[in-house]
C-alpha cells in the first residue's frame, strides 16, 4: 500500500505542478473551518453552540435540548441570540462593553460578541503555540504556497498570524472593491475583531443569500483565472455548494470536470487505502452536480509544497502588489481619463505594444533574453489543449500521462524535442511545449501509431 500511496502523492503532485504552470497564476485557497480546528483547535460549530449554551445563564436547559427542538443549528444560535440580549440587559450586563448597550445596537450584538471573544481567547492562548508546533512543517508549507488571495468562512485571526503581509478584508467591504485584489484574506463569514460583521444567525444568512451571487460575480474572476484549493471543508459542507451553485454553468457548462478546482480531504488512514478518489462530484442543488479534483491525505505537507510558490515570489510583499495593482486602476479608470496628471501617450503606446517595454515603466526587467527558447518552445500546455481541440490543458495533460503508461516515458521530466523546463527562482519551473508535441499528442488523441523520440 505503501508503494501505491507514494505513486498517488507523485501523480498528484505532477498535477498540481501542470495546472500551476499552465495557468501561469498563484493558487485561491478558499479556507475552512477544519483548518483552523486542526492548527489551533478551534470548536465545531456544534461544539461552538454547545459552548454558548453552558455560558448564558438564560439558557437552563441542556444544549440536546435546543439540537432536539430545532432542525439545524442556524436556528439553535438564532435563539441563543435572544437569550444573550436578556441576559446582557439584566444580570450579565458586566460582561459587555457599555458601547453594547444603545438603541442603535442590533439584538444579536452580544450573543456575537460572546463569539468573537471567545474566538480572540484561542488565538491568544499559550495552548494554540503547543498545538501548531504539532503541525510546524505544515503550517510552514501553508505559509510557503504564497497564495494570490485567501477566502474564508473561519471567524478566528489564524490566517492573518500566518500571512501578515496579507491584508485582510471583513465582510460587506469586499464588495466594494473595483479590481481583483491580491495579497488579501476575504473573511466573508465577517471575524472576531469586528463581532457586528459575524455571520451566525438567520437573519444574516439570509443577508448572506440575497448578496450570494455579487460576491460570486466578484469571485468569479478568481475561479476561472486561478487554481482553486478548499481546505478545511467536507465535500458536503454547504459553503462550498453555495459558492459553486453560482459559478459551473460558466465554469463547466457540460457537467465536464472543472480541471483548476481542487477538494483537499483529510483521511487518517490514506496510506493504507487500496485506490484513491481523483474526482469528487458535489451536489449544488436537487437538479445539478459540479466535478472538481479531489485529494486526500494524512498529512498536508506535500500537498502544501506541490502548491507552494517559486523563491522569487516568496520574495516580493504582497502589500507592493496590491498597491501596485490598486494605482494602475485608479490611473486607468480615473486619473488618465479626467486627465488629473500628464501622460506620455507616445511611451505608453511604446510599452503596451513591444514586448517587456511595460514592465520597464514599473521598473521591473527581465533576467536573460527568452527569445531562443521562446522560438523552439512557444507553447504552454494550454496553448497545446487547445491545439488539439480541448478547452485547455487538463486533457493534454491526460494524453502526457498516457504516453507514459504505454511508453514508459514521461516527457516533462527532462528536456527533449517535445518540452523544455525553464527555473524559476531555486524550486519551481515552469514548462514550454514545442510544435513537436502537438504533433505526437495529434496521434496519441486519434488513437494512431506512435514512437517517442528521446
Amino acid at each position: 500500500m505503501e508503494h501505491d500511496y507514494k505513486s498517488y502523492i507523485k501523480e498528484i503532485s505532477d498535477d498540481i505542478s501542470t495546472c500551476l504552470d499552465s495557468m501561469g497564476v498563484q493558487p485561491i485557497l478558499f479556507v475552512g473551518s477544519g483548518i483552523s480546528q486542526r492548527y489551533i483547535g478551534t470548536p465545531t460549530w456544534d461544539l461552538l453552540l454547545k459552548n454558548l449554551s453552558e455560558s448564558c445563564p438564560i439558557l437552563d436547559k441542556s444544549y440536546a435540548y435546543y439540537k432536539q427542538k430545532h432542525t439545524s443549528l442556524i436556528k439553535i444560535g438564532t435563539e441563543f441570540s435572544e437569550a444573550y440580549r436578556e441576559w446582557a440587559w439584566g444580570e450579565g450586563q458586566s460582561e459587555f462593553p457599555d458601547e453594547l448597550f444603545s438603541e442603535c445596537q442590533p439584538p444579536e450584538i452580544y450573543l456575537k460578541f460572546h463569539v468573537a471573544k471567545y474566538f480572540e481567547e484561542i488565538v491568544n492562548s499559550s495552548s494554540v503555540e503547543d498545538a501548531k508546533k504539532n503541525h510546524l512543517d505544515e503550517i510552514t508549507a501553508f505559509q510557503n504556497i504564497r497564495p494570490h488571495a485567501l477566502i474564508t468562512t473561519n471567524y478566528d485571526g489564524f490566517l492573518e498570524e500566518i500571512f501578515p503581509d496579507y491584508t485582510r478584508v471583513i465582510g460587506q467591504s469586499i464588495l466594494k472593491a473595483n479590481y481583483t485584489d491580491v495579497g488579501e484574506i476575504l473573511k466573508i463569514h465577517g471575524c472576531s475583531s469586528d463581532p457586528s460583521s459575524i455571520v451566525l444567525i438567520s437573519s444574516d444568512y439570509d443577508e448572506f443569500q440575497a448578496k450570494k451571487k455579487y460576491l460570486s460575480a466578484k469571485l468569479l474572476t478568481f475561479f476561472a483565472e486561478h487554481p482553486l484549493v478548499f481546505l478545511g471543508y467536507s465535500a458536503e459542507d454547504p459553503n462550498i455548494k453555495t459558492i459553486l451553485s453560482d459559478i459551473d454553468e460558466i465554469l463547466s457548462p457540460d457537467n465536464e470536470l472543472i480541471p483548476n478546482i481542487y477538494i483537499i480531504e483529510w483521511d487518517p488512514n490514506a496510506e493504507n487505502e487500496s485506490s484513491y478518489q481523483r474526482e469528487k462530484l458535489i451536489s449544488v442543488d436537487h437538479e445539478r452536480s459540479v466535478r472538481i479534483k479531489s485529494i486526500t491525505a494524512n498529512d498536508f505537507t506535500w500537498i502544501y509544497k506541490a502548491f507552494g510558490s517559486s523563491d522569487a515570489i516568496e520574495a516580493i510583499s504582497p502589500k507592493i502588489l496590491r498597491a501596485l495593482l490598486a494605482r494602475t486602476y485608479s490611473l486607468v479608470r480615473h486619473d488618465i481619463p479626467k486627465r488629473t496628471i500628464e501622460v506620455n501617450y507616445q511611451t505608453l503606446e511604446h510599452a503596451v505594444s513591444e514586448e517587456g517595454e511595460l514592465a520597464k515603466l514599473y521598473g521591473i526587467t527581465t533576467l536573460d533574453n527568452p527569445a531562443a527558447v521562446n522560438a523552439m518552445f512557444p507553447f504552454t500546455l494550454t496553448h497545446v489543449g487547445k491545439a488539439l481541440g480541448y478547452k485547455g490543458w487538463h486533457q493534454a495533460n491526460q494524453l502526457i500521462v498516457k504516453i507514459e503508461q504505454e511508453k514508459g516515458i514521461n516527457i516533462k521530466e527532462s528536456d527533449n524535442k517535445y518540452h523544455v523546463a525553464i527555473m524559476v527562482g531555486q524550486v519551481m519551473q515552469t514548462h514550454k511545449y514545442s510544435q513537436s508535441v502537438i504533433d505526437l499528442l495529434t496521434i496519441v488523441r486519434d488513437g494512431g501509431e506512435y514512437d517517442v523520440e528521446q
